[in-house]
């Protein structure tokens, strides 16, 4: 592990070298957007991850990135690629019931999720392809969905059974095309550690496994771009959607116990629980759940802190109960129903340490050796809107914010 660290940093600082001025147009290279599901910054501490290691300390890592609220998969990938807040784009959830059409979202079934009507905002590739530029994405959530009737030039639909290494490939077999037909815009998505950590929780054997076979196709990657003479022209931005935090069967609050199923529909259960109050029982239900209670918060959609941007979407259920780290908001009959209890959740508080998710830069456009202070991950979509020399669309990031990260901050606060 430790000759691998070395030995990438060693080819990154060459590659990074040799790219000391901007490149030329002619040789502006890809931006390859990195997904690694449930990736905590902490993570890079276990031994475990030599390439990303080398990765950081070649370019821009920052102390963590905190996610939108909730912390949640499906609500954060779609943040990283519109800029926009959960409650601003639409996904605020990774389950939701539309009120309106009573549809459901369910993140893992297709079926639910092809409706563009879902998919608020503008993501990165459909601005791409209408600004004449190629996408080619890899799993990323919404990427399949014909988003204001655009997909990208090049697209997969989910396979868990894909393995990294063969995504890594298949990202390298695009950039291999024609270049009339090839991509500037690419991603790249590994779920693995995250389902490890559900599985086992954060601290197990099975994130360590997770960690090495996903690093190990980190390396892949920088190899086969190595290979292709694109090591001093491409720019890898790396993030996580999330962190994790262990959980028990011992920290379970029942909320049949609080509301009974005559009185509340649960639209979703778990760390954020949300409900609507059946016809003439809302001030009942009001009465039990906003009041003081351990181990969770509860609010109105109405009322729920500024700071977490939620609430304003008709798809938030009108009470959101909160439950704290670790502890999870369930019912006995759903119990009944679970083959297997998760060890490792996530979704709750963003400001709560263990929800931090992660940020690494580097190529061209990053600066060298560079630690950069927590950002909101909204800020993601207009740095690479502005890699890809694109016109973003509204959005609630900065460029500013995180400008200081590029060789040439001044160029990207004067578009």
């Amino acid at each position: 592990m430790r000759l691998r660290f070395l030995l990438v940093l060693a080819w990154l600082l060459l590659a990074a070298g040799c790219a000391s001025t901007p490149p030329a147009p002619s040789r502006i290279g890809p931006v390859i957007l990195v997904s690694i599901d449930g990736f905590r910054p902490d993570y890079l501490d276990r031994g475990d991850t030599p390439t990303l290691n080398a990765l950081a300390a070649a370019g821009v890592r920052a102390e963590a990135m905190k996610p939108a609220f909730p912390s949640l998969t499906f609500p954060n990938h779609y943040t990283l690629v519109t800029g926009l807040y959960p409650d601003h784009h639409g996904i605020v959830n990774n389950r939701m019931v539309d009120p309106i059409s009573g549809a459901r979202f369910v993140y893992n079934d297709a079926k639910t999720t092809a409706d563009p009507t879902w998919w608020g905002g503008e993501p990165i590739w459909v601005s791409a392809e209408k600004q004449g530029v190629h996408a080619a994405t890899m799993f990323w959530p919404g990427s399949d969905v014909a988003i204001a009737g655009v997909r990208p030039s090049r697209w997969l639909p989910f396979d868990g059974k894909m393995k990294p290494d063969a995504r890594v490939d298949q990202l390298l077999a695009w950039i291999d095309l024609p270049p009339p037909e090839r991509a500037r815009f690419y991603t790249l998505y590994f779920e693995q550690i995250d389902h490890a950590a559900h599985q086992d929780g954060p601290a197990s054997a099975g994130v360590d496994a997770a960690l090495r076979e996903v690093d190990a196709a980190l390396a892949r990657l920088l190899d086969g771009l190595k290979r292709r003479g694109l090591s001093d022209r491409a720019n890898l931005v790396i993030v996580s959607d999330h962190g994790g935090t262990a959980t028990a069967r011992e920290r379970l609050i029942y909320l049949e116990d609080l509301v009974g199923d005559d009185e509340a529909e649960s639209v979703n259960l778990g760390i954020l629980a949300g409900l609507n109050p059946r016809s003439g029982r809302t001030a009942d239900v009001e009465a039990k759940l906003l009041r003081p209670h351990e181990h969770m918060r509860c609010w109105r959609k109405t009322e729920v802190p500024a700071r977490l941007h939620y609430g304003t979407h008709p798809r938030v259920p009108a009470l959101l109960c909160l439950a704290d780290d670790g502890w999870l908001i369930t019912t006995r009959e759903y119990q009944a129903t679970r083959k297997r209890f998760s060890l490792g959740e996530h979704g709750y508080d963003n400001d709560d340490p263990n929800m931090r998710a992660l940020f690494i830069a580097q190529g061209p456009a990053f600066k060298r050796g560079l630690v950069v202070p927590e950002f909101p991950n909204v800020d993601v979509y207009p740095l690479l809107m502005h890699l890809l020399g694109l016109t973003p669309r509204p959005n609630d990031g900065d460029l500013g914010a995180v400008a200081p990260m590029l060789t040439a901050p001044s160029a990207a606060l004067s578009r």
